[in-house]
Formats: C-alpha cells, sequence, structure tokens
C-alpha cells in the first residue's frame, strides 16, 4: 500500500474537475486528479462539440477533454487513473482509499463525479452512440437541422427537449411508454401547440436500426396491443433522467444529497456541508448540464479550495 499526500484531490476528470486542477495549480497548490472510470467524462462519448466558447468550428468531444488534460498538466497537476472505493471525511487531513489499495490524504477534496444518463437497455444503444444517438438536444440537435427525430421520454426534460428540436427539425417524435406524460402541465400544452412535434404513447424502444454509422429507424414495440412498427428516423434523444454519480457518498451518508441524490452546496459557493469538502459540476448541478456551466462551477470549487487551503496554512503559520 501506497499512502500519498495532496493540497487538494479531485475526484473526477470531467470539464469540471479539470478546470479546478488548471486554477489550483495555477496557485502552485499542486493538486491530484483522480480521473474515475469514465476518463474525461461524458463529453468523450460526444463526437462533435458546437456549442463550447471559443471553437467557432466545433471541436471533437475527445480533443476537448485531452486539451484540458494538458492544460492541467503544464500547470502541474498529477493525474491518477484509478477509482475512488472509500472515503473518509472524519479524519483530517481527509483519506480515499483507491481500487488498487492506495490511500491519498489530501488538505481538501473537491467532488466532481459527474452524473450519467439513465440509458435505454438496449444492444444497439452503445453502437450508434454519438451517431445519430444522443443525450442532449441543446448540445447535438443543430447537426439534425431539416431532419426527423424522436425523443424517448414523457418527462419535463423530454418536453424541453423537443420544443428545442422542433425549431430545428421537420417532424419530432415523443415516445412516451404510458398512456399519459408526466410532465408538468405548461411544458405539455407547450408540446401540443407544436405542429411537428407528433406524441406516441403506450410504446418503447426495442431496437435501433441503421448502417454505416447512421440511424434510418428505430423499432417501438406497443404495451397495449403488443404490435411491432417501425418509424423512419435521422436521429434519436434520450431523455429519461440522470443519476448523479455519488455511490460512494451513499456508503459514507454525510455529505448531504438532495432527494433525487444530487449533493447541496451552500448558497451560491461550492462549499457543501463538511468543510474543506466542495462539489462541483454535474454532480450538483440537476437543471443547466452544459459542458461550459461545468467547467465555470469547476472554477468557483478551485477558487473556494484555495481560500480554504491558505486559511489553514496562515493559521498553522500564526499559531505556531
Amino acid at each position: 500500500m501506497k499512502r500519498i499526500n495532496t493540497n487538494c484531490l479531485i475526484i473526477g476528470s470531467g470539464p469540471a474537475g479539470y478546470t479546478a486542477s488548471i486554477y489550483l495549480g495555477r496557485a502552485l497548490l499542486y493538486p491530484i486528479i483522480l480521473t474515475g472510470p469514465q476518463i474525461g467524462g461524458q463529453l468523450t462519448t460526444t463526437t462533435m462539440v458546437d456549442n463550447y466558447p471559443g471553437f467557432p468550428n466545433g471541436i471533437e468531444g475527445n480533443l476537448l477533454m485531452n486539451n484540458l488534460k494538458k492544460q492541467s498538466d503544464k500547470f502541474g497537476a498529477k493525474c491518477i487513473n484509478n477509482i475512488a472505493k472509500n472515503i473518509n471525511l472524519d479524519t483530517r487531513p481527509f483519506t480515499v482509499e483507491l481500487s488498487n489499495g492506495n490511500i491519498i490524504s489530501s488538505t481538501s477534496i473537491i467532488l466532481a463525479m459527474g452524473s450519467s444518463h439513465k440509458t435505454l437497455n438496449i444492444k444497439s444503444e452503445e453502437k450508434y452512440l454519438g451517431y445519430g444517438l444522443s443525450f442532449c438536444a441543446t448540445c447535438d440537435g443543430f447537426f439534425f437541422k431539416k431532419k426527423i427525430v424522436a425523443i424517448i421520454g414523457g418527462g419535463d426534460k423530454a418536453c424541453e427537449e423537443a420544443i428545442y428540436l422542433s425549431n430545428i427539425c421537420v417532424l419530432v417524435y415523443i415516445i412516451v411508454r404510458n398512456y399519459i406524460m408526466k410532465a408538468s402541465k405548461i411544458n405539455q400544452e407547450k408540446v401540443f401547440l407544436k405542429k411537428n412535434i407528433i406524441i406516441i404513447y403506450n410504446n418503447e424502444i426495442i431496437d435501433i436500426i441503421g448502417n454505416n454509422n447512421k440511424i434510418n429507424s428505430i423499432l417501438l414495440y406497443n404495451n397495449i396491443d403488443h404490435v411491432k412498427k417501425n418509424i423512419i428516423i435521422n436521429g434519436l434523444f434520450v431523455a429519461i433522467g440522470y443519476k448523479p454519480n455519488t455511490d460512494l457518498l451513499h456508503k459514507y451518508k454525510k455529505i448531504l444529497l438532495d432527494d433525487d441524490g444530487y449533493i447541496i452546496t451552500l448558497n451560491k459557493s461550492s462549499k457543501t456541508n463538511i468543510e474543506g469538502v466542495f462539489s462541483c459540476g454535474d454532480i450538483q448541478d440537476k437543471i443547466y448540464k452544459q459542458a461550459i456551466t461545468s467547467a465555470g462551477s469547476g472554477c468557483i470549487a478551485a477558487i473556494d479550495a484555495e481560500q480554504y487551503i491558505n486559511n489553514l496554512k496562515y493559521h498553522e503559520k500564526k499559531f505556531k
């Protein structure tokens, strides 16, 4: 077993985690980034990011994350490709046990593990992810301009994405597995007013059909009459919800989470209910969930953590 010491441990390597590491690195605090199971986060599953500021022609998701890592490396952050197995916030410094048995001791911790899209759990889903299948209309809707798309889901997120896509696409299907939608009445009314949105109730998707890395259609199954039917589309958006990656914290049970499992941060800061522990990115953002907002919250977390570390050092020096 190896013990590693650091001023700040950042758990998560998406836009929030890397941005936090860049700011802390520039402050000469030499943070450690624990990448987690998906190095680079959700953006690595997106072929093209078209709405990140500074890239007028867009940038491939993997390239954007690789660039963020290079910038992080430039300012002295250390990246460890491993997974947090256990976390102990009762001791000072805090300790995190990795899956390889090593222990990281840290003065502060930034939780940036992100969230995961709830998936369809069908075999063809992974094959077309980034090639016609998307979890974000705001991110990828532009690539389906004047085309036919479908959205899976019946909640507010599905309605919002359908309304957004209806202004871009020729036709938008909403596939709802129940006989009613769960979305708020006002969002349903907005959908009903759109002439190019068609809602298909009592159906669930059982297969995605395509060729040459392009989606041609989806196969639906009717829960009432048990009939299968094929619908021709060019793109598919999945909007059945998110799951914050807080499994590590459920074991610990001391970080405050909301009813949906997202970390609660205090006021407009990144501070959690435990002093010295901060949070940023999608693990504490249940509304916006954009790369740029994640990066911005990573900046906030780094500034909060830097202030906390410097205050500790000041008091240690003063009362030594």
